[in-house]
């Protein structure tokens, strides 16, 4: 690929940029010394067992609050949802399948492997009047909320 004296420009300014959120101890030369910025590659521990994190979408209509999560790919009797004091849990396992035969991969993007997610419930809900579907890869949560029509007048003491 060819490149041109903007696309040169752009890269310094992507170094530029780079070299601004590294530390002095990041920043290191290829003879050793510490004065031109060099991208560090972070290491990856493949036994650090942390569990991948789940895109949620949460809003509210005029009386429920409503979750959803794309759960594609993963099987129903995988998942576990639970709430207490209005923090909604989702955990669950993704699948990749029948591996089989792999020798090498090209690119990897898919995450596979357990996964959660706690979000803390935006209004106050009825933790006995919930419901959850899951359809076509998307798992909705339902939850009734709590009326709050009145205003409790606090005394200071």
């Amino acid at each position: 690929m060819a490149r041109n004296k903007r696309d040169d420009n752009l890269l310094l300014e992507e170094d530029e940029l780079t070299a601004a959120f590294l530390s002095d101890d990041d920043v290191v030369e290829s003879n050793g010394s510490q004065n031109s910025p060099v991208a560090v590659e972070e290491e990856w521990d493949e036994d650090d067992n942390v569990p991948g994190q789940l895109a949620v979408d949460v809003y509210e209509t005029s009386n429920k609050l409503i979750v959803k999560a794309r759960t594609a790919g993963v099987d129903r009797n995988e998942l576990d949802v639970s709430i207490s004091d209005n923090q909604l849990t989702i955990k669950g396992t993704l699948n990749a399948g029948n591996e089989e035969g792999v020798e090498n991969y090209f690119l990897q993007e898919c995450y596979w492997g357990e996964f959660s997610r706690t979000i803390a419930l935006p209004v106050p809900v009825k933790e006995d009047e919930i419901e959850a579907v899951l359809k076509d890869g998307v798992l909705t949560i339902s939850f009734s909320k709590l009326k709050q029509d009145t205003v409790k007048k606090i005394e200071i003491l």
